[in-house]
């Protein structure tokens, strides 16, 4: 089934736990990330002049969430959070430069 989000709603699919330390240890985790990756975006926040300003976050987006935001659901079986944009903390980007 195909969901698309309205207004400034975006749908996110939260990052697994990671179970084994980079060293190797196998931690048991029953913490959830607070990280995942946008998988939908609605058109945007409606101004009070009725323009539409478009979302700051794309789809494929890795963002950052507060650990109680969001409402969860789920779509065909997989369990994903719907955010309002400003609900999120920040969108992880990549450095070309190793100086940055």
């Amino acid at each position: 089934m195909k969901f698309r989000p309205l207004g400034d709603r975006l749908v996110v699919r939260r990052d697994a736990p990671e179970d084994v330390t980079p060293g190797g240890l196998i931690m048991p985790t029953n913490e959830e990330k607070q990280t995942g990756v946008v998988l939908s975006v609605g058109r945007g926040t409606v101004l009070e002049d009725g323009a539409i300003r478009p979302l700051d976050v794309s789809v494929g987006d890795r963002v950052l969430f507060s650990k109680y935001g969001g409402t969860d659901i789920k779509i065909d079986g997989d369990g994903v959070i719907i955010f309002r944009e400003a609900d999120l903390l920040g969108v992880f980007e990549e450095s070309s430069d190793v100086g940055e």
